[in-house]
């Protein structure tokens, strides 16, 4: 699907600004091309202090912000206060994906996007993570919820990004612009337990900066 076929889509309120939490750029960039083909401005916000180590913390957010300089996007870069996300994980270091760390995470996360969305008069923000088939949109949205009810007149936007084939065209995207390819969610705990299952199916331990929509590290 060509960028003169792509789905137009409209904001529930007919905004047509949007503050957009970012994990990472192969979740950003169907997001962003669906949002501007609609005439949609958006204003992407990258915070993610759970993201582990501080290597691939900055790999990703570099990648995010080349990605909206490209696009002509706002990239707000967040302070890592990686702290501050320890403190609010404590207790729950061995739970599931998608569990109660994942809860308390994307509620961390969305509070600090929902605070800038208020003081910077949006009304509306939404997040990358839900176009990702490893998440539980359920949970994001809930997590979204939460945080714009702290703010009047202002809203979070639980668009489903996986619809009309968002998915694919988030792999399509990712492969013409060779993003790295992250192979964790991010988190310390979430290297560690992806670790563990590698090496149980004789696999090696993951390494940043190896893995590359499209093509190998070493190629061109």
């Amino acid at each position: 699907m060509n960028t003169a076929e792509r789905l137009i889509i409209q904001t529930p309120n007919g905004e047509d600004r949007l503050l957009l939490h970012s994990c990472c750029a192969p979740c950003e960039g169907e997001v962003l091309e669906t949002l501007l083909n609609s005439q949609i401005q958006p204003t992407v916000f990258f915070y993610n202090p759970n993201i582990h180590p501080k290597k691939e913390y900055e790999l990703r957010k570099n990648e995010d912000k080349n990605f909206c300089d490209k696009m002509g996007v706002e990239h707000v870069d967040v302070d890592y206060d990686v702290r501050n996300w320890f403190e609010r994980i404590k207790g729950l270091e061995w739970e599931p994906e998608r569990g109660g760390r994942c809860t308390v995470c994307f509620d961390m996360r969305f509070e600090r996007t929902a605070l800038y969305a208020y003081e910077n008069q949006f009304k509306l923000f939404s997040s990358t993570l839900g176009i990702s088939r490893w998440k539980n949109m359920k949970q994001i949205n809930g997590c979204g919820e939460r945080a714009s009810a702290r703010y009047e007149n202002l809203n979070y936007w639980t668009y489903n990004w996986r619809k009309a084939g968002g998915s694919q065209r988030m792999i399509e995207i990712s492969k013409r612009e060779g993003f790295y390819q992250q192979e964790y969610c991010g988190c310390v705990y979430s290297l560690r337990d992806t670790n563990k299952w590698r090496v149980s199916q004789g696999r090696s331990e993951i390494k940043t900066g190896e893995s590359y929509y499209g093509f190998n590290k070493d190629k061109n």
